[in-house]
């Protein structure tokens, strides 16, 4: 006999319903805010000393100084921005049910939010020169801790891909398609270190270009030889995925080098290239929201500890976390910025995390993300081949007992 629900019980699911969907609504309205304060960072980075004449003989800022725009300006936004969400981050704090105030704050209540913001972003433009130097400091430090934890949200994501398409080694399951993006990543990885060498290597002076490129390429072998151990040759598919990912860092540590660089090559459109320049750092710019955004929402990684099954009243996502991801990544976009420098930054025209600093950083983030996913491998590796001598000397243990028995 079918179970009739009551109308409460509907109404209530209803309710529950409603507010999931007003809570994931959400995230998209606060990546469409750390849009917007990407974009006034780099308006006051390199036009705000045009535009706001008066700021020139504030306090803070000095009579006829700029510190109040070019890097100054982008390290003040950002402290504006990261005071916004920390504030978020500490009004959501343990926020686990959509009932109740604090999630209605996180879904809702955006005329008051907005107010808090523009409080947030004008506000440091008031706090004298030597904090937000200091506060660039400090920056350095989340922006490492934002790359860290995208590398973890990569990791997790690149385990999803495996287990989703790669067949259980326990099953006659042939997984055709996990075979075919195995090999298409490995094919597009040693075929991106082809053309890394072709771009960046015009001449054999080029020795740094040329280590770079050679050290990511036995980078990829290395992963490529442990995913094919048979221990855990399950993970094919992840390792050529973080393969491709790392000849994608490569190129970002390669394309960042300083444009006045001897192995410097630049792709120009038309005659002077300014449309290539603005278009990539419109690109840039977008990867800096869609990197942040999709940390954010992937609260899942950054769990210690598996609390069951979701109930329809739980939020649908971490709100802490969520938080906290946007106010190290608004350090983080700071970084890019100024190219990671405080003392003497790169602020041309349309450029973005251009210099010896930002190439060192991504260089450094790729040999992290190999020797993180490297150490994840043979972590698998010890635990089989720890299994296997356990089952072995477990069965040489018992055949004496079995022998003893059967005489």
């Amino acid at each position: 006999m079918a179970k009739i629900q009551s109308p409460e019980l509907c109404k209530d699911s209803g309710v529950h319903e409603a507010r999931k969907t007003q809570s994931l609504r959400a995230r998209y309205v606060y990546g469409l805010i750390f849009f917007a304060t990407n974009l006034l960072a780099w308006f006051i980075r390199d036009y705000g000393a045009k535009v706001f004449h008066g700021l020139h003989h504030n306090s803070v800022c000095g009579a006829g100084d700029s510190k109040c725009f070019q890097s100054g300006g982008v390290l003040r936004v950002s402290l504006g921005c990261f005071i916004f969400f920390w504030l978020m981050f500490a009004t959501t704090f343990g926020t686990r049910k959509l009932q109740g105030v604090r999630n209605s704050w996180h879904s809702g209540c955006w005329v008051l939010k907005f107010l808090v913001y523009a409080v947030s972003i004008a506000s440091p433009f008031a706090i004298p020169n030597i904090f937000i130097q200091l506060y660039g400091e400090i920056a350095r430090m989340g922006a490492g801790i934002f790359l860290i934890l995208q590398l973890i949200s990569m990791l997790h994501l690149i385990s999803w891909c495996n287990k989703r398409w790669m067949p259980d080694p326990r099953s006659n399951q042939c997984g055709l398609f996990g075979l075919f993006l195995s090999t298409f990543s490995f094919i597009a990885s040693f075929a991106g270190v082809a053309v890394l060498y072709i771009l960046y290597v015009p001449n054999s002076s080029c020795v740094f270009n040329i280590f770079t490129i050679i050290w990511t390429a036995i980078l990829v072998k290395i992963m490529m030889a442990v995913s094919l151990h048979s221990k855990v040759n399950e993970g094919l598919l992840s390792s050529g995925i973080m393969g491709s990912y790392i000849v994608f860092l490569c190129w970002s540590a390669l394309h960042s080098e300083p444009r006045t660089a001897k192995c410097y090559t630049e792709m120009k459109i038309g005659k002077d290239g300014n449309w290539a320049t603005i278009i990539s750092f419109i690109i840039a710019i977008c990867s800096i929201v869609m990197a942040t955004f999709s940390t954010g929402i992937d609260s899942r990684s950054f769990q210690f500890r598996n609390d069951g099954m979701q109930s329809e009243e739980d939020t649908p996502y971490s709100y802490e976390v969520f938080h906290i991801v946007f106010a190290v990544g608004a350090m983080y976009f700071a970084m890019l910025f100024i190219s990671w420098e405080l003392k003497h930054p790169i602020t041309k025209k349309w450029s973005i995390d251009v210099g010896w600093a930002s190439t060192w950083v991504k260089i450094m983030n790729e040999w992290l993300a190999a020797c993180i996913y490297d150490d994840v491998v043979w972590v698998c590796i010890t635990d089989a081949v720890t299994s296997v001598f356990l089952c072995s000397l477990e069965t040489g243990l018992a055949s004496p007992i079995e022998e003893t028995t059967y005489k």
